[in-house]
C-alpha cells in the first residue's frame, strides 16, 4: 500500500526579451517544515516567458514525482506559481489556444494524475526561490554554461523557515480579483501578527511587528519593465516595515483610468459596434467629447501613460488626450471591443427579431457567442484579464489612461468587484465616461470611480 505524501512545488520561468534568452526554476518543498527538498533549473535558449514558465512547471512536477517514486496515486502536489496564465490553464478554467503551449500543458498534465495536483496563483514576491533559480539559469546561459545545483544560492533568498502551507489555505484567482486578493491580504496579515492572533483582528497603528519574509508587496522593477521580462534580480536591503506598514496592500498601486471612447454615428442609435464591424470613426459629437476629456485630464495632471484599443474610435480619442498631455499612445490588442459577429451594426431589437433564440442564449450564459462566430463574454474576460495583468505589471505604481470600450471596462470593474458575469448587464457606461480601478501588489483591487461624465457637462 502506498504511503500518502504531500509536497509543494514552486515554479517560475523567465525570458529576457520575450522571446529572448530564457530559463526556468523549480523547488519542491516539504509543507510541514517549509524546507526545500529538491531544486531544478535550466537555461533553455531563446524562448518566450510562457514557454519557460511551463518548462519550470514540468521540471517541478518531475522532481516531485522522482522524490517519491513509490507513492503512486497517493502523492499530492500543490503547485504555486506567479504565472496566472499557467495556473488558470492547468486548472482548466482557461482554454489553451497558443500552439506552443498545448504540447507543454499536455506534457505537464501527464506527469501525475490530474486529481493529484492542485494549483494556486501567488504574487512574485512569494515566489522568490523559483524566480531566483530561473535567473541563475539565465545568468548561466549568458555566460555560456548550464546551471549547477552546487553553485546555487537561490535558497538564501527564500525565507529560512517558510510558513507551512497548511496554515495558509490555497486561494484561487488572478491579481485584481477581489475575493482572491482579500483572502491573500488576510493570510499575509495573519502571518505578520503571528499564528496565534484571533481571526479578523488587525494590528494597531504603531505596533512593532515583523512580517514574514516575502509577505510584503514586491517593489516595481527598475525601468518599469513588465514582469515577463525577468531582469536579473537585485538583493533587497533595509529593515522590515512595522505596524500598518507591514500590510501588503499599502504600496503605491497601478491605477488604471478607464476612458470609454467618444461617440460614433452608431452610438446614439444603440447599435452593436464591436471589433468585427466597420471600425467607425468618431462623430462630431464624439470629437468634442474627446477634447473635453483631454481638458479634464490636463487639468488633473495625474495621467502618466496612455494605452489604447487598436480600434479607430479609441485611437482618435486617445490621440486628443495625448496631444494635450504630450504623451505617446501605446496600443494593446487586448483592449479591443467584443466581436459581435452577425450582430454588428444592428440594434438590440433587430437582433431580437432576426436571431431571437441566439440572443436569449447569449443573455443567459457568458460562454455563448453571438451569431456568426463572434466572441463570448467568457472569451473576452480571458483576453481582458491578460491585458490587465500585463499593464499592471508594466505600470506598477503609475497612473495609466486606458482608452477602450464598454465590454472591457465593465469586465475590469466586474473582476475587481468579484461580481458574476451577469453584472455586465447591470452597469451603465456612457460615451467618453471615466471609471477608475487601482491594483495593489498583493492582488487586491479597488474600484474608485464608475461612469463619471462630469467633465462633459
Amino acid at each position: 500500500m502506498s504511503v500518502a505524501r504531500q509536497v509543494v512545488v514552486e515554479a517560475d520561468g523567465g525570458s529576457r526579451g520575450n522571446p529572448g534568452p530564457a530559463g526556468y526554476g523549480a523547488v519542491v518543498i516539504d509543507p510541514a517544515t517549509g524546507e526545500p527538498l529538491a531544486e531544478a533549473a535550466e537555461y533553455i535558449g531563446v524562448a518566450t516567458n510562457n514557454v519557460a514558465e511551463y518548462r519550470g512547471l514540468i521540471a517541478g512536477l518531475t522532481a516531485a514525482k522522482a522524490l517519491f517514486p513509490d507513492a503512486g496515486d497517493a502523492l499530492r502536489v500543490h503547485v504555486r506559481m506567479d504565472s496566472k496564465l499557467v495556473v488558470e490553464q492547468m486548472s482548466g478554467r482557461w482554454k489553451i489556444k497558443h500552439p506552443d503551449m498545448k504540447p507543454l500543458a499536455a506534457r505537464a498534465a501527464a506527469i501525475l494524475p490530474p486529481s493529484s495536483v492542485t494549483y494556486e496563483w501567488i504574487p512574485r514576491a512569494q515566489n522568490k526561490h523559483a524566480d531566483r533559480l530561473a535567473n541563475e539559469a539565465m545568468d548561466a546561459g549568458r555566460d555560456g554554461r548550464q546551471w549547477e545545483a552546487s553553485a546555487s544560492t537561490a535558497a538564501l533568498d527564500a525565507p529560512s523557515a517558510r510558513t507551512p502551507s497548511t496554515t495558509l489555505p490555497p486561494v484561487q484567482g488572478p491579481p485584481g480579483d477581489q475575493a482572491a486578493g482579500a483572502a491573500r491580504a488576510r493570510a499575509a496579515l495573519a502571518a505578520a501578527r503571528g499564528a496565534d492572533a484571533p481571526e479578523g483582528l488587525f494590528p494597531m497603528p504603531g505596533a512593532a511587528e515583523t512580517p514574514e519574509a516575502g509577505a510584503a508587496a514586491e517593489a516595481p522593477e527598475a525601468g518599469g519593465e513588465p514582469t515577463d521580462a525577468h531582469p536579473a534580480p537585485q538583493q533587497s536591503a533595509g529593515t522590515p516595515q512595522t505596524g500598518w506598514g507591514s500590510a501588503p496592500d499599502l504600496g503605491a498601486p497601478a491605477t488604471l483610468v478607464l476612458l470609454r471612447h467618444g461617440e460614433t454615428a452608431l452610438t446614439p442609435e444603440k447599435r452593436f459596434s464591436g471589433s468585427g464591424g466597420t471600425d467607425p470613426e468618431l462623430s462630431a459629437v464624439g470629437r468634442g467629447q474627446a477634447e473635453r476629456a483631454a481638458e479634464h485630464f490636463a487639468a488633473l495632471g495625474t495621467v502618466q501613460e496612455i494605452v489604447s484599443s487598436p480600434l479607430r474610435r479609441c485611437r482618435e480619442t486617445a490621440a486628443a488626450v495625448a496631444a494635450r498631455l504630450g504623451l505617446a499612445v501605446r496600443i494593446d490588442e487586448g483592449l479591443r471591443e467584443t466581436d459581435f459577429g452577425a450582430w454588428e451594426g444592428l440594434t438590440f431589437g433587430e437582433v431580437r427579431e432576426r436571431y431571437g433564440d441566439d440572443l436569449t442564449a447569449w443573455l443567459a450564459s457568458p460562454d455563448t457567442a453571438p451569431t456568426g462566430g463572434g466572441e463570448s463574454f467568457a472569451e473576452v474576460a480571458e483576453r481582458v484579464a491578460a491585458a490587465r495583468d500585463r499593464l499592471v505589471a508594466r505600470y506598477a505604481g503609475r497612473t495609466v489612461l486606458l482608452v477602450t470600450h464598454v465590454t472591457p471596462i465593465k469586465t475590469l470593474v466586474r473582476l475587481a468587484l468579484g461580481a458574476p458575469p451577469e453584472a455586465l448587464f447591470r452597469m451603465e457606461l456612457s460615451a467618453a465616461s471615466v471609471s477608475t480601478v487601482a491594483y495593489y501588489g498583493d492582488g487586491n483591487a479597488s474600484v474608485r470611480l464608475l461612469n463619471d461624465t462630469s467633465h462633459l457637462r
